[in-house]
């Protein structure tokens, strides 16, 4: 085993960078966001900002966690060996903004599915993760000593545990929808199967990170753990800004038969490039898109759109080139 500074130091470097260049992206994102989101509703984009704000703060604790030992007690051993009250705001501010993201999830897994079992079991899940994430600062201000830390291991799994619970049933939600809502059609089964494996990314991703996290925690008293805990409230709040921002990918200009979001691949014979909306009244038409909202993931097929107007005894099927799917992703509550 090395040096105090080895052990203990060297993984909070590492998760510092991590999580410094994560705020990098973060920061990209939440530009993008609004640029391309200013048709989103008000809550919404304060919302974003709260995340951003709470992102930035958690940054400039880690640095200044970083800082303190290694510049102002430079040369003095014992700051090396116990944790500040800099370091302790980092379990409950990474609570936090996990709980927000989550309940965001939440949100549209209520909006999308009406599923209130699994609203509730998310929310009870990310409300626990974040008592534990609180648990945590208040253990790690009684007990500051790295050395020491396994002595609150419980508070430690129910924070991180929890947390990887509410995000694999978050995933586990959304993935069952849009399987269950697939057209048959390959244009648009495509785009569904992209956002599924968007959805899986994201959600995954921080799930394993905080396994990993607990893992390493209860395995060895280094501080190995802190390369995947430090980092871990960026994590949740890109994979979150990269679900608004994948908003805009997901379009296809029917007048061209081009996906916006590059090159869309052909499966079988093409389809016509052409596809028009069957309507009840012909009066007026206006050009049609393709629309797939990540932000919701609501699919709507072909005899959805037709509405009560259509009788089939009345007029012929109209053929591909007759009829388009509008496809878009509606918030009954909250559109956006």
């Amino acid at each position: 085993m090395g040096n105090t500074a080895t052990v203990t130091y060297g993984p909070i470097f590492i998760g510092a960078v991590f999580n410094i260049l994560l705020y990098g992206i973060m920061i990209t994102q939440t530009y993008l966001y609004y640029q391309t989101g200013k048709r989103d509703r008000l809550w919404m984009k304060l919302f974003v900002l709260l995340l951003f704000t709470a992102d930035t703060v958690n940054c400039a604790f880690d640095i200044a966690f970083l800082y303190i030992p290694l510049i102002n007690n430079f040369g003095n051993d014992r700051a090396l060996t116990v944790a500040t009250w800099v370091f302790a705001t980092d379990p409950v501010m990474t609570g936090i903004i996990a709980f927000l993201v989550q309940s965001f999830f939440a949100w549209r897994v209520k909006v999308l599915t009406q599923n209130y079992f699994a609203v509730i079991v998310i929310l009870v899940s990310s409300f626990a993760q974040l008592c534990g994430g609180l648990g945590t600062s208040i253990a790690v201000g009684k007990i500051p000593e790295f050395v020491q830390f396994q002595k609150f291991q419980a508070i430690v799994i129910v924070w991180l545990a929890f947390s990887a619970v509410a995000d694999t049933i978050i995933t586990a939600s959304l993935v069952w929808h849009l399987r269950r809502h697939k057209t048959g059609m390959p244009v648009t089964d495509d785009i569904v199967n992209r956002i599924i494996r968007l959805t899986v990314q994201t959600g995954l991703i921080t799930a394993l990170c905080a396994i990993i996290d607990l893992v390493l925690f209860l395995v060895t008293p280094t501080g190995l753990h802190l390369i995947f805990n430090l980092p871990l409230s960026k994590l949740y709040t890109n994979s979150l800004m990269s679900s608004l921002n994948s908003r805009q990918g997901w379009k296809y200009d029917t007048s061209t038969g081009v996906v916006s979001e590059g090159r869309a691949q052909a499966r079988g014979p093409q389809l016509p490039r052409n596809v028009n909306v069957m309507r009840s009244d012909q009066t007026r038409r206006l050009p049609q898109q393709i629309y797939i909202d990540v932000e919701s993931h609501e699919m709507v097929d072909v005899m959805d759109v037709k509405g009560p107007a259509y009788r089939p005894d009345d007029q012929k099927l109209p053929s591909l080139s007759e009829r388009t799917m509008n496809t878009t992703g509606s918030d009954e509550a909250d559109a956006v």
